[in-house]
């Protein structure tokens, strides 16, 4: 086996709690984590080479910044640093997700490449989990890829059971870089009544879930409103709209999500905002586990 492939999926946090701000200048979270189904996600492929290279195309390419700084190279050099393999892989990634949009982009990206290339090399998966948590926040999550609570500064991941859930995500073609957002969630004193929540309750279907979903909160939703207000006019949107049951901003933004009554309302909300706001990136979803391979 000389090549494989992946979808990195969207990270979506169903809801986000965030501690105040520690002396190492990072933040305690509380969130519950999902993924995007394999129609949305960026395009991954690691094909065995002697050195290490990355290659980078599609529409968010650009946006992405420069291939020397991305995430996915970081992951494999700590990777073969980890291992001590000692041959590469000529990385290539076809960016389709928005960047700096709070749906883990960069991170699902470099935790699919520590995924495909602990498969490609032959070598042992807890060297992957080991170097996961020094790549950011989000690539813990992402590297298990399954439907589950995040917690600690990310490093803490305990998977849940959570039922498919049909969605729309809408990103207002906003830049919305987490540094700024977490800046003004400190300077309004954040984090002040934070405490980990219990854990998932017991909730027999989407609608139970749904339901206790409404009862929490993304705590970095109206500092990000408050400095690009269009995360507001997308949130709006999404609510106007029939058949959604709840509508929340993922992470620190700008990306939303509607969590809808069924696949179909999930596609008609999509069609429906995309003649409506043509500029924007919509698209409709179920949200779960990330696709593997």
């Amino acid at each position: 086996m000389t090549r494989l492939t992946a979808t990195a999926a969207a990270k979506v946090n169903l809801f986000l709690h965030v501690g105040p701000v520690k002396p190492n200048g990072r933040h305690d979270l509380d969130s519950l984590v999902v993924f995007s189904s394999p129609e949305i996600g960026d395009g991954i492929t690691a094909e065995l080479a002697d050195g290490l290279s990355l290659e980078v195309a599609g529409p968010y390419a650009t946006a992405s910044g420069e291939t020397g700084d991305n995430l996915m190279l970081k992951a494999a050099r700590a990777l073969q640093a980890a291992s001590g393999y000692e041959r590469g892989a000529r990385l290539t990634l076809d960016k389709r997700l928005p960047v700096a949009a709070g749906i883990g982009g960069g991170s699902s990206d470099a935790a699919s490449v520590l995924r495909l290339l602990t498969v490609l090399w032959e070598i042992d998966p807890a060297h992957a989990a080991a170097v996961a948590p020094g790549l950011g926040g989000d690539v813990p999550v992402a590297l298990a890829g399954v439907p589950a609570l995040m917690r600690g500064e990310g490093e803490q991941v305990v998977p849940v059971g959570v039922q498919p859930l049909p969605a729309v995500l809408v990103n207002p073609g906003a830049l919305c870089p987490t540094g700024p957002v977490f800046r003004a969630y400190d300077a309004a004193g954040g984090g002040g009544d934070f405490a980990l929540s219990e854990g998932m309750p017991y909730l027999a279907d989407a609608a139970a879930l749904i339901r206790w979903l409404a009862l929490q909160r993304n705590d970095l939703e109206a500092p990000a409103i408050a400095l690009l207000p269009v995360i507001g006019a997308a949130l709006d949107a999404l609510r106007a709209k029939e058949g959604v049951q709840l509508a929340r901003m993922s992470g620190s933004g700008a990306t939303c999500f509607a969590l809808c009554e069924s696949a179909g309302s999930a596609r008609a909300v999509a069609a429906a905002l995309k003649a409506q706001y043509q500029d924007w990136w919509v698209e409709a979803c179920v949200l779960g586990a990330a696709p593997w391979p």
